[in-house]
């Protein structure tokens, strides 16, 4: 059977060759009514856009880069398991992967941990083996950011540059989320209500505690005991041990993720410690490790999948208008109450 052409399409819609491109492009001054005629003519002929020479003649790759760091991969180690069982890493890649398919856009994600890394992900872009990147770090100190600005390069961060960088951001209300955390735990009658805090140098984390902290001072626990942990559940594991073991008294637990307040519940229950009777808990995130705790865990909901959908979605809206100023967009959070508080 012969492959079906934009000349087949043009025919069977009624318009010129001309018109069918601009059409497939999107280009502006194209009426929806046109653009629907052409989509109905493309699925009727079965035509399929050739993506190579479409980038010939667009000057663009219909490709960009997802540039993931923080996944605590060692130097030489495969970086690939820490970003897959991290369920952060995890939606973020789903939201990005499932909002570019629908924008005909190839996803290339690449694994950031070193300068030569770097290096190569802004080379891939200044040389235009790329259309732009998606940058994704747990890092406070990530130059990257600061080195796409500085080129003039098409980029967009999950969560505000620590340095400032005038790059286009998404990112989400973490001190709002903590202050959820701390209103609902006192609400429900706890008295000694103590923190698990995620990493001193993520600036996510810092803003969890700050709002979890001014929350309870409001309240009259102006210095809850804390420990930190590094957003896994065995470091929830250590730091409710170290509470425990300082305080037994506590009756309220906030973990600033999911997996560490996972790593809390099963110190408590080791410890004979029932949840929520004797020491309710609340992580944050709302992944499926929510889902499947027992008992289910409250969390702080923090709508990953979205949010890299929105990023996804600034990315293409620079890559197609250079002139576009950095912009940015913060979620707000949401308490999804279950059985552990």
């Amino acid at each position: 059977m012969r492959t079906p052409t934009l000349d087949d399409v043009a025919r069977v819609a009624g318009v010129s060759r001309a018109t069918v491109s601009r059409a497939i492009r999107d280009t502006r001054g194209v009426a929806d009514e046109l653009k629907e005629l052409v989509g109905r003519a493309i699925a009727e002929t079965g035509y399929v856009p050739n993506r190579a020479a479409r980038s010939l003649a667009s000057g663009r790759t219909g490709s960009v880069l997802v540039a993931v760091s923080g996944t605590d991969a060692e130097p030489g180690a495969v970086a690939e398991t820490d970003v897959f069982a991290d369920p952060f890493f995890s939606r973020v890649i789903s939201g990005v992967v499932r909002t570019l398919r629908t924008l005909d856009i190839q996803p290339v994600l690449l694994l950031v941990e070193t300068d030569s890394d770097r290096a190569d992900v802004l080379a891939t872009v200044r040389q235009g083996a790329a259309d732009g990147a998606l940058l994704v770090s747990t890092h406070s100190d990530d130059p990257l950011p600061a080195a796409f600005a500085a080129a003039g390069l098409p980029a967009v961060t999950f969560a505000r540059p620590a340095s400032g960088a005038p790059v286009s951001f998404v990112d989400f209300a973490n001190h709002d989320g903590g202050r959820l955390a701390a209103e609902h735990l006192a609400d429900r009658g706890a008295r000694r209500v103590a923190l698990i805090a995620g990493p001193e140098d993520v600036p996510s984390a810092q803003d969890r505690a700050r709002g979890f902290r001014d929350a309870m001072a409001r309240r009259g626990q102006a210095f809850p005991p804390t420990a930190h942990g590094d957003f896994t559940v065995e470091s929830g594991e250590r730091a409710m041990a170290e509470i425990l073991e300082h305080d037994p008294a506590v009756d309220g637990v906030f973990a600033a993720n999911d997996l560490m307040a996972l790593g809390a519940m099963h110190e408590l229950q080791a410890q004979g410690r029932r949840i929520p009777d004797d020491v309710a808990i609340v992580g944050f995130d709302d992944s499926v490790i929510a889902t499947i705790a027992r008992p289910t865990l409250t969390s702080v909901r923090q709508p990953i999948e979205e949010m890299a959908a929105q990023m996804a979605r600034i990315l293409v809206a620079q890559v197609n208008d250079p002139g576009l100023r950095p912009s940015s967009v913060i979620f707000d959070p949401v308490l999804i109450a279950r059985g552990s508080a």
